[in-house]
Parts: C-alpha cells; sequence; structure tokens
C-alpha cells in the first residue's frame, strides 16, 4: 500500500524557519519516501505504508520536541492512477 502524507507545523515564522520546522524538514528528506515536497506552507512525501507510518511517528516525536505547538496532517490511500 502507498501513502501520502501532508503535513504543517506551527507557530508560523516568515521572517526565519523555527527549530521545528527545519526538524520536520530533516526528518522527511532522511525518510525512505519519494516525492517528497517542502515548502514554506505545507509539505507533502509519499511512499510505501511502513516507510510513511515510521516517517509520521518520527516527525510528530521530533517536531513536537522542538517547539512545535500545532501539527496538522493528513494521510490518503493512493490508488494505482495516483502516484
Amino acid at each position: 500500500m502507498r501513502l501520502r502524507v501532508e503535513f504543517t507545523t506551527e507557530p508560523f515564522d516568515l521572517d526565519e524557519a523555527p527549530a521545528h520546522a527545519l526538524v520536520a524538514r530533516e526528518v522527511i528528506e532522511a525518510a525512505e519516501l519519494d516525492a517528497v515536497d517542502v515548502g514554506p506552507f505545507g509539505n507533502t512525501a509519499e511512499g510505501g505504508a511502513d516507510e510513511v507510518l515510521t516517517a509520521v511517528d518520527t516527525l510528530l516525536r521530533r517536531t513536537l520536541a522542538s517547539g512545535a505547538t500545532r501539527i496538522s496532517l493528513q494521510v490518503n490511500v493512493l490508488g494505482e492512477g495516483d502516484a
């Protein structure tokens, strides 16, 4: 099964990326995922279910520890034509 995760971490700071945003980028870029898109207002990554779920677990734990006060995420199961 393939999954797509979309997430944001808060609080936002448009002048300088907060520590939790940098940690989120590090976690997602280090995970064994593909189709990674990291941006200032949202992030998306796709991969196998185990890889996405492991990355989400790490993302939640590390960004909260780095000062995130809110993490919004959505996980979708991808159909054959969605990849």
